[in-house]
This record gives structure tokens, sequence and C-alpha cells, in this order.
């Protein structure tokens, strides 16, 4: 117990200690709000770091894919459409994929196996022979192989690998059907169908968007997925001409 006489020492011990604690304190808040402010500024950093590096994986990509279509004038700058078709598909689905970097390169790089094909072979007017066809349908194979070592473009084989297989098992290079295929693939398939369908070829003209539509939502169930096909049909004509205009 503190004596009276003891209490006004008592006191200011008690605000002495008090002063120092408040002290204490004011530098622990200070050192937190320094804290906070080296992590901002590092977040900062990593996140331009960040983008910087995705800008130059997008630019790396774009030139790969660009490379692969220098070879054929008519295909034009297809990648980009069929990325851009494909994108807007899997929004429509509310898939996830729609906003993962690596399902775009996947897109853009779905032919990167065809730089292993013949040009007599790729461009030949007419009917391919059994050989010729074989040779074709091995370009997904070659295309994940060239692709398999690089880290930023791990989900894209899925694209690369499977963007000609079908909902019946019909397809190639793996004979996989419904669900077997990956998500990313069947959405591509839809996209790849319509740029095809729409845009001028050597052996046809290209069809409208309307007819393109009709033909890719009668193969529902055997060409494609049902619900993939459900989604496609919800994307609106005009957004498809949009993106078909912006790219050219």
């Amino acid at each position: 117990m503190t004596e009276p006489g003891q209490l006004p020492q008592r006191i200011d011990e008690l605000e002495a200690e008090l002063a120092i604690r408040e002290r204490q304190a004011a530098d622990k808040e200070l050192q937190l709000e320094r804290y906070a402010a080296d992590l901002r500024e590092t977040f900062k950093q990593e996140r331009a770091r960040s983008q910087q590096l995705r800008e130059s994986y997008m630019l790396t990509v774009r030139a790969l894919a660009s490379a692969v279509e220098a070879r054929d004038a008519y295909t034009g700058r297809h990648a980009e459409r069929v990325a851009a078709y494909g994108l807007q598909i899997a929004r429509a689905c509310g898939m996830p994929v729609a906003d993962d970097p690596q399902i775009e390169f996947g897109f853009l790089l779905h032919d990167v196996g065809k730089v292993a094909v013949p040009d007599a072979i790729l461009f030949k007017a007419g009917p391919l022979t059994a050989i010729e066809r074989a040779v074709i349908e091995q370009h997904p194979i070659t295309g994940s192989e060239i692709v398999r070592d690089i880290p930023f473009l791990g989900a894209a084989r899925d694209v690369i690998r499977s963007h000609h297989e079908r909902w019946d098992g019909a397809g190639y290079p793996d004979g996989l059907a419904r669900h077997a295929i990956p998500l990313s693939a069947r959405i591509f398939a839809v996209a790849d169908s319509l740029d095809a369908l729409t845009t001028l070829r050597p052996y046809r003209g290209p069809s409208s968007f309307a007819e393109a539509r009709a033909m890719i939502e009668s193969e529902a169930a055997a060409h494609f997925d049902p619900d993939v096909i459900a989604a496609f049909s919800d994307v609106a004509d005009e957004l498809i001409e949009d993106i078909r205009r912006s790219i050219g």
C-alpha cells in the first residue's frame, strides 16, 4: 500500500511510466507505418515488374504466332481473331479461363506445330493422302512439344495439343471425348470453326456469321461441347462482328 505522503510521488512515477509507454507506442506505430509504406512500395514495384513480364511474354507469343501465320496468306490474322472469339465465348460461359493469360497464349499458338508440316502438304489444293493426313494430324503433338519446357506456356499446351479433339471422341491426336478434353480446348474448337467458316479460303468463299453459327450449333454434342455451344449462342452477332472489324 502507498502511504498518503507517498501518493504524489507515486502519481508522478505512474505519469512518467505512462509517458514512456506512450512514446514507445508512438515509436512502434511510426515503425509500422514505415513497414507498411515499404510493403506498398515493394508491391507496386513487383506489380510493375509482373506487368512488364506479362507484356514481354505477350509480345513473344504474338511474334511467334505471326511467324507461323506468315506462311499462309489466306488465314491473315487468324490467331488473333480466334483468340478474341475464344475469350468472348469463355466469358459467356462464365468460365475462369477467360482471364488466364496462359489460355490466351494457347489460343494464339494453337497451330505452332504446323511449322513442321511441309508446304506441299499444308497448302495442297486437292485431297490429302492417308500419309499426308497423318502428317497434318501430328501438328498438335509437335506444337505441344515445342512449348513443353516453357513455364509461362504450361496451360497453353492444353489448347495446342487438344484443339482438334471432338466431343464425340472422333478427333485427334488422342481421341479424347467429352470432359476428358480440356475445357480451354473445347472452347477454342468453337472459336476456330467460327473463324474458318467466315474466312475466305482458296476452295470456297466465306460464310456469313449467321450461316456459320447455324452450322456450328448443329454440331452440338457431336463435334462440340453442348454447354459451350449454349454459351456461344448467347454471344451477339454484333460482338463477333466488332471483333472481326477491329482485328481485320
